[in-house]
């Protein structure tokens, strides 16, 4: 597994795990990062990538003190559950 990299270009959060890639999508607009749709590639499912990825963007998103808006329904279940 490699690190949650920001894909500038794709507006896309990126994990790569076992070869196949799971991304968060978003907007950056005044501050705010709206997170729009997540990915993870069905190989994956049930392994805790989805989890490993929001984690890893919300850690970097809070370094940048970037606001959130969570359209997505993962990220924001996601949010709801790790209030923290």
């Amino acid at each position: 597994m490699t690190d949650v990299v920001n894909n500038k270009a794709q507006h896309r959060y990126e994990l790569v795990v076992e070869d196949h890639l799971a991304a968060t999508y978003y907007t950056l607009a005044d501050g705010v990062i709206t997170f729009v749709h997540t990915e993870v590639p069905s190989e994956l499912g049930g392994k805790g990538v989805g989890s490993r990825l929001v984690k890893g963007v919300l850690d970097q998103v809070r370094a940048d003190g970037l606001q959130v808006v969570a359209q997505c329904p993962f990220v924001k279940s996601w949010i709801d559950k790790h209030a923290d």
